[in-house]
């Protein structure tokens, strides 16, 4: 396979593989996939074309192999998208669940066994929110049992606003998106503060992920995002998770190049042995991938 070899890739912009070489056991910590065998909800535009199949040629193109998939809103709460995919892509992969309250005991247990690790609150957009902000609490006090997380996809405001939820809440967090602070404050808004201290207290984590939902500036540095997730990865590599959002549904318009995406952990993270700590080790030990790959 020669390095100028194309890998076209749907949802996604360029052919070119990334310049950085992703580690033995790399994990693309968010993705999401869509598949037409399963109902989308009716309110929601449908997105076609990003099954298994087509997730399998970003791997080959970017060098990943473990995957965390997490559901995306047009499947709402109804994770057999998801499960089904953790199916397909085997011991390498986990998932993130969107759940309702009223699910039973016994339906969280068939998720744990499915590799489900943890449930995602996406909420920054009420129009199109599938769950709600009471419904945090009590299903974290649910999943804390089974060794689950809860994912936060919040906009920045939001997690000083809830401050003392995300304090007492008794399970660990996943921050997504790094936070999604308004790119003109970065690092200076107030709930980065908090997510740091959250992050002291030993359980809360966050995805290096979205550099182009962080930034005004853009392609091809995305400087804002960049100094943004620069700054958590001096404060706290340990804690740090990366994805690759791919197939970007936010972007409508212009599809990122995810080679590119992948190549600004080099500057996020320039150390090697830091950056491979970003995408190995942590992951394995947030999702409990196998150590022996």
């Amino acid at each position: 396979m020669t390095g100028d070899e194309k890998h076209i890739v749907p949802h996604s912009a360029g052919t070119a593989r990334p310049k950085l070489k992703a580690p033995a056991n790399a994990a693309d910590c968010h993705m999401h996939i869509y598949d037409a065998r399963f109902p989308q909800i009716a309110s929601r535009a449908p997105v076609t074309d990003a099954a298994v199949p087509q997730y399998r040629l970003l791997q080959k193109r970017i060098g990943t192999t473990r995957v965390v998939v997490v559901q995306p809103r047009n499947h709402a709460t109804d994770n057999q998208v998801t499960l089904d995919a953790i199916a397909q892509l085997g011991a390498n992969a986990r998932g993130i669940a969107v759940l309702h309250p009223t699910i039973t005991d016994a339906e969280l247990k068939q998720l744990d066994a499915g590799g489900i690790r943890g449930i995602r609150f996406s909420l920054g957009d009420p129009a199109t929110a599938v769950v709600a902000l009471d419904m945090v609490e009590p299903l974290a006090l649910r999943v804390a049992n089974l060794g689950w997380h809860v994912q936060l996809h919040w906009p920045g405001d939001m997690y000083v606003e809830n401050a003392a939820l995300l304090r007492r809440l008794p399970c660990p967090i996943v921050i997504d998106h790094m936070g999604r602070f308004p790119p003109e404050a970065g690092t200076a808004h107030p709930a980065c503060k908090l997510i740091l201290e959250l992050i002291d207290k030993g359980r809360t984590w966050v995805k290096i992920a979205g550099a182009y939902l962080n930034t005004r500036i853009g392609p091809p540095t995305y400087a804002d995002a960049t100094k943004t997730a620069q700054a958590f990865v001096k404060a706290a590599p340990e804690r740090l998770v990366w994805g690759s959002d791919w197939p970007h549904p936010s972007e409508k318009t212009h599809r990122p190049d995810d080679a590119l995406l992948f190549d600004l952990l080099a500057q996020w993270a320039p150390d090697e042995a830091v950056r491979n700590r970003i995408l190995v080790a942590n992951p394995e030990a947030l999702y409990g991938f196998s150590r022996n790959g």
